[in-house]
């Protein structure tokens, strides 16, 4: 069979079976991973292919550049007091569950805090591109995407700095890089802005792409995955969006939604091939349940506890918002490889972090019904999230928003 063949067989495995199973409430992105699963299981070291590779890699860039457009920047600031506190108590159980991990389970301080941060930090994108799947009201959609997005650029950040802190000078060295890649950024779009652009019509969406796959490659250089520069890039792109409006306009994160629904598949596939046969042991499915039974549960309940509290929700709205967060798929991939890679993690205990993921993800399909996805074209037939701002002693605040002008106005809600 030529490999033509393959890869269009390949093509259509993952774009069209996958599609099909999620009338049983199957998320697509775990079913990727299983045929990847299946495909190493088969092929041994053949299924690593460098051109699925590639794809994978522009699946987990675009994915990311994507989420960093994303970001809105005045919606965090209205809900800043709240996601601050949100924000404090992610780092105290992130340092909570690093400590056990370093004291209790033998592994290197930087390998345990990873293991932290990929048990309890939530998959923005996978979060962010099912939302309109799951049913919530406008207020509990807003508070889900702003904790997973503030969520995540904690995350980010303990990364870069777990990732460098074995080599103090490396450190120094690599967080220069990244200053200068970030003053960098936003003059590489002007300059692409004001003399390529204009003189070719439609090349804004090839521009941002590039430009996002060249911070990818940079941070992934400098030892931090290729996630946190084409993170960078969307974020900076987005801030940028008075300046440079049709950087990140609809059409292209129209176009960047197609891009990356193509790309993603090939990224689960593709991490599916790199698991180690020794990873699917009894050992490892029993690890992987332990730590979902343990783990899992207290996070909804830190969650609902927090909006219970901070809030005064009812006990409903607060456990819909903490079931929402709770997939960790992308995360968890991303950073269990990085520790098999550089911290020689045994297999078990990757085996265990994946049937983690996989049942994060799946908790959501089975509570709410609905099978969450991976495909940011998703989004287009919701309805745009209401911004909701919950004002000191509980009340919510409903804004009409103009979504022409950007404009908003808040009401008490009657």
């Amino acid at each position: 069979m030529s490999k033509e063949l393959i890869y269009l067989l390949l093509i259509f495995a993952l774009l069209v079976i996958p599609r099909a199973l999620q009338r049983f409430n199957l998320p697509a992105p775990l079913t990727c991973l299983v045929f990847g699963i299946g495909a190493m299981l088969w092929l041994g070291d053949g299924s690593h292919d460098p051109v699925v590779s590639l794809l994978a890699t522009l699946g987990i860039s675009s994915l990311f550049l994507f989420a960093g457009l994303e970001v809105d920047v005045a919606d965090l600031r209205k809900g800043m007091w709240p996601l601050l506190a949100h924000l404090l108590i992610r780092s105290g159980t992130l340092a909570g569950v690093a400590w056990l991990a370093w004291h209790y389970a033998g592994l290197p301080w930087q390998a345990a805090a990873l293991l932290a941060l990929a048990l309890l930090t939530p998959s923005t994108g996978f979060i962010m591109d099912s939302l309109s799947q799951l049913g919530l009201d406008d207020a509990e959609r807003f508070w889900v995407s702003s904790k997973a997005i503030a969520g995540e650029l904690l995350a980010l950040a303990a990364l870069f700095v777990v990732l460098q802190a074995g080599d103090p000078v490396h450190m120094a060295l690599s967080s220069m890089a990244l200053l200068a890649m970030m003053v960098g950024l936003p003059l590489l779009f002007v300059a692409l802005g004001r003399w390529v652009a204009p003189h070719a019509p439609g090349s804004e969406f090839s521009l941002l792409v590039m430009v996002g796959m060249l911070a990818a490659y940079i941070t992934y250089g400098l030892g931090v995955y290729y996630l946190v520069g084409a993170f960078i890039a969307g974020l900076v792109a987005r801030l940028l969006q008075q300046r440079m409006p049709t950087l990140a306009s609809h059409e292209n994160l129209h176009a960047l939604r197609l891009f990356a629904s193509f790309f993603v598949p090939f990224y689960f596939f593709n991490a599916g091939t790199k698991v180690p046969a020794e990873a699917l042991s009894f050992e490892a499915l029993g690890l992987g349940l332990v730590i979902t039974l343990v783990v899992l549960p207290l996070r909804i309940a830190v969650i609902w506890l927090q909006r219970r509290v901070l809030f005064g929700e009812s006990f409903r709205t607060s456990l819909r918002v903490a079931l929402a967060l709770s997939p960790t798929l992308i995360f968890t991939l991303v950073l269990a490889a990085i520790m098999r890679e550089r911290f020689a993690i045994s297999p078990v205990l990757f085996g265990a972090l994946l049937l983690y993921a996989a049942l994060t993800t799946l908790l959501p399909s089975l509570v709410f019904r609905r099978p969450m996805d991976v495909d940011p074209l998703s989004k287009e037939d919701a309805q745009p999230i209401d911004e909701q701002v919950v004002r000191e002693g509980g009340d919510a605040a409903a804004p009409a928003t103009d979504a022409s002008s950007g404009s908003d106005s808040y009401e008490p809600q009657r």
